[in-house]
């Protein structure tokens, strides 16, 4: 792995960490979108979303199945 100086404290840190491990400083620019790229802000909600969707259609399909096998 490839190790760089921190221009501020002068250690060694790794060229992929976002900050530095001593004195705390941003390593990259660090941007909106890499924020919500890294923590996948944009995507909480509609993943949820997604995912209660598929949970409702679910109870309702072997609601309807249930119902069907009564009256048969």
């Amino acid at each position: 792995m490839e190790k760089k100086k921190c221009p501020q404290c002068k250690n060694l840190i790794l060229k992929t960490s976002p900050t530095c491990l001593y004195c705390g400083r941003p390593n990259k620019f660090i941007t909106e979108e890499y924020v919500k790229k890294k923590w996948n802000k944009d995507n909480n909600k509609n993943v949820f979303d997604y995912i209660f969707i598929n949970k409702y259609l679910v109870f309702l399909l072997i609601f309807v199945f249930t119902i069907i096998i009564i009256y048969i």
